[in-house]
């Protein structure tokens, strides 16, 4: 039974909870006692918050036999959140030692969504550090390894939501996405991750990486969980000041009629830009004609799209990102919260300051503060910075302009499948590489999709589908991405478990 509750989907499992066949308490539990099974060998939890979740899980069921109206369709069903998030119950570290042992004074808003909607949370997942980088390896604490392989990375930033999702620790997950934090770990696990618009999620909370790049989202293992679990975060909040007040489409419904498998009508193109070239792994590129092949045979209306200043996003996006990163974690001075070394009473404020951060912040935190300081200096922000902003500009025009004539675009998540620890570490650009065909949302403030594609035939390892969709037009995610979903069929589980 325990086996049961904890590979069911949460769909399955609300609505079990909802006609009070299951008890919340006991999936809480089975998932509490699979991270206590398996975390070991996987490192997807920095922070495991069991009484917290089994009284968030009691109150549901409370709530149940009392004969009160649930507070949305997933209450009772546990999740796993992203160390990114302010918790007021749990440290908020960032992976990072510089906020090592860290409580927030505030829960983010998403936090405070989730709990509003009566899910439990299990605990915060690892990531890379501040959100910075694509294997988890950059964790302050651990490394997080994939289910698939555990000599392989899971993706990264957010390799321990996903990972928590593949092990079976949770059956659902929140991530966040800078230029493809929820999407390229879940193409390299066999999961869904959703990169919403910009600004319909709110940021409140959410410690910044790139403030105009990072936007929460959910993670699950299907894609009507990732809808219902969308529909329960999304929405306008006056405490972010980049927060929508548009109405955000029916994701839920949107799923529902995709599951249909009928795409009849439904204009896809595909990125040229995207599709092949150096980098790509052979395994990678055939499972994309593969699901190409298959939206086809769906109904969809395919053909090829040109964008061709997706050939700078890359460069553009390693300026502005590292740009942003410089003045969000110039807030980290030692003089307020965190860490603070050598303060003994002979330094000055300088001292300390300069102490703290040596200590504190990683490699590739310091790299990217570097990058960016230097982008933004005097001197060199026109030539930098501001062209940058430029190519973001011209990126956008090409996906507008490609939306002109199609409803979605479709390209492959990630230009391999996951590769071994360590095979990367030293290699900033090859790392930066492995973002190439997420990060052009994120410069676009567009949503995307990672949809499990099959599994290469080169290593065995999952391949992602990433399905791409205008502003405010988050439906058609998951309208095309439930249809390749049924049509695929079920996928076998990571071999490790």
């Amino acid at each position: 039974m325990t086996d049961d509750l904890v590979r069911s989907d949460a769909a399955t499992l609300a609505a079990g909870i909802a006609a009070g066949e299951l008890s919340s308490v006991e999936i809480t539990q089975a998932c509490l006692d699979q991270i206590h099974a398996t975390d070991e060998r996987y490192g997807a939890f920095l922070h495991v918050a069991a009484d917290a979740a089994l009284a968030a899980a009691a109150a549901v069921d409370a709530a149940i036999a009392a004969g009160e109206q649930l507070a949305s369709p997933l209450a009772g069903v546990p999740l796993a959140l992203k160390d990114v998030f302010t918790t007021v119950d749990m440290p908020t570290t960032c992976a990072s030692k510089i906020l090592a042992g860290w409580h927030a004074p505030y829960d983010a808003t998403v936090t405070m969504r989730l709990r509003a909607a009566g899910i439990p949370i299990l605990g915060k997942t690892n990531m890379d550090e501040f959100a910075m980088g694509s294997s988890t390896e950059n964790s302050a604490y651990q490394v997080t390894r994939n289910p698939w392989d555990t000599d392989r990375v899971p993706g990264g930033s957010g390799g321990g939501s996903a990972t928590a999702l593949a092990a079976f620790q949770a059956p659902l997950a929140i991530g966040t996405d800078t230029g493809g934090s929820i999407r390229q770990p879940a193409a390299l696990t066999a999961t869904v991750g959703v990169k919403p618009t910009y600004g319909t999620v709110s940021r409140y909370g959410l410690i910044a990486c790139a403030s105009s790049l990072d936007q929460g989202g959910p993670c699950a293992r299907t894609v009507r969980d990732a809808a219902l679990l969308h529909q329960v975060i999304a929405g306008h909040d006056a405490r972010d000041s980049t927060s929508v007040t548009a109405e955000i489409p029916d994701l839920i419904a949107a799923a529902q009629v995709g599951a249909t498998g009928d795409l009849r009508g439904v204009r896809v193109g595909v990125v040229r830009q995207l599709r092949s070239g150096e980098g790509y792994q052979p395994g990678v590129l055939a499972s994309f004609e593969a699901a190409v092949d298959r939206l086809t045979e769906l109904g969809a209306q395919v053909s090829e799209v040109d964008c061709p200043n997706l050939e700078h996003a890359l460069a553009a996006y390693y300026l502005i990102m590292p740009s942003e990163v410089s003045s969000n974690l110039a807030r980290f001075d030692a003089m307020r919260f965190g860490l603070r070394v050598g303060d003994d009473g002979t330094r000055s404020a300088e001292e300390v300051m300069a102490l703290t951060r040596a200590a504190g912040f990683g490699p590739e935190v310091k790299r990217r503060i570097m990058i960016g300081t230097y982008a933004l200096s005097a001197g060199y922000y026109d030539a930098y910075y501001n062209q940058a902003q430029k190519v973001r500009t011209l990126v956008a025009r090409d996906l507008d302009a490609a939306y002109q004539n199609v409803d979605v675009l479709v390209s492959p998540t990630t230009p391999s499948t996951a590769f071994k620890l360590g095979e990367k570490i030293d290699d900033p650009l090859a790392m930066y590489f492995f973002d190439l065909c997420t990060l052009p949302m994120n410069l676009a403030g567009h949503c995307a999709m990672s949809v499990p594609s099959g599994l290469s035939a080169d290593d065995g390892l999952p391949v992602g589908l990433q399905i791409m969709a205008p502003p405010l037009a988050d439906d058609r995610l998951y309208q095309v991405g439930a249809a390749f979903e049924a049509a695929r069929g079920e996928l076998p589980v990571a071999p490790t478990l």
